[in-house]
């Protein structure tokens, strides 16, 4: 069954006042040990489109579910056919500010590592080298028969072998690599299959909505928060529990949390500090002042 994905939330307590003050932050960043959980508004600055922030797609479509893709031949042509064309914007984005301060950071060994729900590898191409993809990464591709993966770039070329005639014309571009097209359009489009086993059916190694994160990373994540001295979230509305859960948790062991995103978010009940900023300008801004309070 096909399912909304989760909009909206009922907020939690009464949370402490959002603030452009970077200086409470700094100081907990100073003392070292953080771990990041980065969200889409982290990536919007590099042209990647989110999916809750003021103009978030799911006010305008659903996206692909897990049960639709693998329930039906039609649910895979539109996912293929839409993401043929809109993987390219996450192909061609370059990181941000926000990216290379935080990269900076972990350099420099404030952050420990990053947990990202992001699928666009952007941390990794800012030269984060401790990253944890929650939710997959868009550049890969997995076969949900022989479990074999390969690169996205390898099934682009045997895509367009197979589609030699298509040109589909975005009507809108959606996060994740997600595009509108007309019906018609995506009516022709050809699928391919694995083509290590020669049947089985391919999906970008990501999480849809509707399925869950592998335990192990599941884990593994607990694991970074356990072990971390601080939690930073950066641009997640932290709606769906994929990345509230590590706020709570963090949270309950007596752990700092700080929220960086622009607006409210679910976890803002559990955060100790919560600024109210563009991600690249603040994150920028953070790294000077980390440095001035180390220097």
């Amino acid at each position: 069954m096909r399912t909304r994905p989760t909009l909206s939330y009922t907020p939690v307590g009464e949370p402490l006042p959002w603030t452009t003050d970077l200086s409470g932050l700094a100081d907990v960043v100073a003392e070292g040990g953080v771990v990041v959980l980065s969200g889409a508004g982290l990536s919007t600055e590099s042209g990647i489109p989110d999916y809750r922030g003021a103009s978030g797609s799911l006010r305008r479509h659903t996206p692909m579910t897990y049960d639709e893709f693998v329930g039906s031949v039609e649910g895979r042509q539109r996912y293929w056919a839409r993401s043929h064309v809109g993987w390219r914007t996450i192909a061609r984005a370059h990181p941000n500010d926000g990216h290379h301060a935080v990269a900076a950071l972990c350099a420099e060994g404030y952050v420990a590592a990053v947990i990202t729900q992001n699928v666009d590898g952007l941390h990794q191409a800012a030269g984060t080298p401790s990253v944890v993809e929650l939710h997959g990464s868009l550049d890969r591709v997995v076969c949900l028969d022989c479990r074999r993966i390969s690169a996205r770039e390898e099934l682009d070329q045997r895509l367009k072998a197979a589609n030699p005639s298509f040109s589909g014309t975005a009507i809108r571009v959606n996060p994740d690599g997600d595009v509108e097209l007309a019906d018609e359009v995506v009516r022709e489009f050809q699928l391919v299959s694995c083509a290590a086993c020669d049947s089985g059916v391919l999906k970008p190694d990501v999480v849809f909505f509707g399925e869950n994160v592998p335990k192990a990373r599941v884990e593994q994540c607990y694991q970074l928060v356990d072990s971390a001295r601080a939690l930073v979230v950066l641009g997640s509305s932290l709606t769906v529990m994929s990345g509230l859960r590590f706020v709570r948790h963090a949270a309950k062991a007596g752990k700092p949390v700080a929220i960086v995103n622009r607006g409210q978010t679910r976890g803002d009940a559990y955060a100790d500090i919560r600024v109210d900023l563009p991600l690249g300008e603040a994150l920028t801004d953070l790294a000077r002042l980390v440095d001035v309070r180390c220097g």
